[in-house]
């Protein structure tokens, strides 16, 4: 059995008495650890149904980038991400748009729009140009339907669509004067479509297996891009999808391979780890200035980069184990952050690679200033906090939230006494036996990080009291935030998680119980190629499961549509 995250409504009846269960040490993932070989065959596809998934702020910004130009502007706002099995990736395939999103994906509309068909840039973007900008140029307002068409919606349009769309144009011409005035509404009902704001899959008939469905060509070109690069599918993607290339194993390794040697392979990694870890988070992070004058908004900001950064060198550049960046000393560092590290950077502005001492306590992320800040209080560390994020995030366990009547005053009050430190504060939790479960989970492992402050800052001691940093995951003993990192290294829940969690933002849904053999089958892939995530990646990519699907066509969530179909300017 693979390592699961609870669904909501088992967790709520499982509650606590889970977590007294578990609290001897042994984690979900550890007790449904394989010990066989897995299958080295991928396990026939079950099929999965058919997803529509909004558009991500990133892959927003990325695809108006790709299909136009990179300084193209953005004027809206966007909504926080829905999170669901933890993962914003999914969450995009729940739920609606509400008034407020519709209102600024049309802020977003008209700027581009009129960027776009602008005096200063109509050349650069429209396709065509009118005899007289006064007449309506039917042929010249048709091309540029339909080419935009195809980028935007990632599909050609039906011939009902185009139609439409030029008499939108025609339409805004005669009312407002200028052919260009007209495309731009025509472009404006395009960006407004759910068809460009949701990734809309379609089926067909599959003939080689009469009675069953697959992904189009279109959709199937559509859902590796952008779990590839993060972004529309190019004109070569697009291409191999109208000419059915994709419904070939060579076809579809052929452009599987392009993409992974793609430069833009950087940004589909970067937008799944800033997902899983939760960086949207930084959105609400406040500290105390007074108590961590120096933790800045620069600071916050470069904080991610740093970690995402070093993941990307790790993973892409180096082609390095994933299982190595909980104990790399690599890094990088912006002169902002080289104040919280206290380590000197040369460079004024900008990046520059540093390795952390072997006399520090730093080793790997989890000793990054982006880890340990989000996961701390305003103005203190949390043990608690940092430990539930890393069952979380890297072992892929649900940790409940703790009841609504615990009384917090017992830690909260001694913060600040003399000889104080988190883990004597927490001892008084542990003869509550309702908190004492969960934090045996917890805390075990964020105590050995409290040599970090709230801000992600060095100390030594706190309140003047040596720290205890021992600690333990899953019945191995360890020290420190090293010990912290080799653990992680070495637990084999660790990769488990990072396939799961992969395979899942991949397709946008939770797994059901049936591809539980082909997630076994990623994870000894996944061993197989020494953890590499780009081979991992390309092992989803090529895999007839990623592109399975069994929900007829009619029974897509028409709920959503609906929801978004009030954003439709079409």
């Amino acid at each position: 059995m693979i390592a699961r995250t609870l669904k909501p409504s088992l967790l709520r009846k499982l509650c606590f008495g889970v977590c007294l269960a578990m609290a001897g040490g042994i984690g979900w993932a550890q007790q449904g650890q394989r010990a066989e070989p897995v299958a080295a065959v991928e396990p026939k596809p079950v099929g999965g149904p058919l997803v529509m998934r909004r558009l991500t702020e990133s892959q927003y910004r990325a695809t108006i980038a790709d299909v136009f130009a990179p300084d193209i502007p953005i004027a809206g706002r966007f909504e926080r991400g829905l999170r669901e099995e933890g993962l914003i990736a999914v969450g995009t395939s729940h739920g609606g748009m509400s008034a407020f999103s519709v209102e600024q994906y049309d802020v977003s509309a008209r700027g581009i729009a009129a960027e776009v068909t602008g005096e200063k840039r109509r050349v650069q973007f429209v396709p065509c140009q009118p005899k007289l900008e006064t007449v309506f140029d039917k042929a010249c307002a048709t091309r540029f339907v339909n080419d935009y068409g195809l980028k935007l919606f990632r599909r050609p349009l039906s011939a009902p669509e185009r139609d439409r769309f030029v008499k939108v144009a025609m339409a805004a011409q005669q009312k407002l004067g200028g052919f260009h005035q007209g495309l731009e509404y025509a472009l404006i009902g395009m960006l407004d479509s759910p068809h460009f704001l949701l990734r809309m899959e379609r089926a067909e008939s599959d003939p080689q297996q009469p009675g069953e469905i697959r992904l189009d060509g279109w959709s199937k070109a559509s859902r590796l891009s952008y779990f590839l690069t993060n972004t529309t599918p190019d004109a070569e993607l697009l291409r191999a999808a109208a000419q059915g290339e994709l419904h070939t194993e060579q076809g579809l390794a052929r452009q599987v391979d392009r993409l992974l040697a793609s430069p833009r392979l950087e940004n589909a990694i970067r937008a799944f780890f800033w997902d899983m870890l939760q960086f949207d988070g930084f959105n609400d992070l406040f500290k105390d200035p007074a108590i961590y004058p120096a933790y800045t908004v620069a600071v916050a900001k470069d904080a991610q980069e740093q970690t995402l950064r070093t993941i990307v060198t790790h993973l892409v550049t180096e082609r390095g184990d994933y299982r190595d960046l909980f104990t790399t000393r690599q890094t990088w560092l912006s002169r902002s952050l080289g104040i919280v590290y206290r380590m000197p950077v040369a460079t004024r502005n900008g990046w520059e690679a540093a390795e952390y001492p072997a006399s520090s306590y730093r080793a790997g992320i989890l000793t990054d200033v982006s880890l340990l800040a989000l996961h701390s209080h305003p103005g203190r560390s949390s043990p608690t906090l940092r430990g539930k994020s890393l069952r979380e995030t890297f072992l892929c366990e649900k940790v409940p939230d703790p009841p609504a009547d615990v009384n917090f005053s017992i830690v909260q009050d001694a913060v600040n006494k003399p000889g104080s430190t988190a883990r004597l504060r927490l001892e008084e939790h542990n003869d509550n036996p309702v908190c004492a479960g969960c934090h045996k989970l917890t805390d075990p492992m964020g105590l050995t990080l409290e040599n970090f402050d709230g801000g992600g800052g060095f100390r030594a001691k706190e309140n003047g009291a040596e720290l205890d940093l021992s600690g333990s995951l899953d019945g191995k003993d360890f020290m420190g935030s090293q010990g912290l990192g080799q653990a992680m290294h070495d637990n084999p829940s660790v990769p488990m998680c990072l396939a799961e969690k992969l395979y899942r933002s991949a397709v946008g849904r939770d797994i059901p119980s049936a591809e539980e053999p082909f997630l076994e089958y990623l994870i000894g892939r996944f061993q197989t190629e020494r953890f590499r995530l780009p081979a991992l990646m390309r092992t989803i990519a090529v895999s007839k499961t990623f592109y399975s699907v069994s929900t007829p066509v009619e029974t897509a969530p028409q709920h959503t549509v609906a929801i978004a179909k009030k954003g439709d300017r079409s």
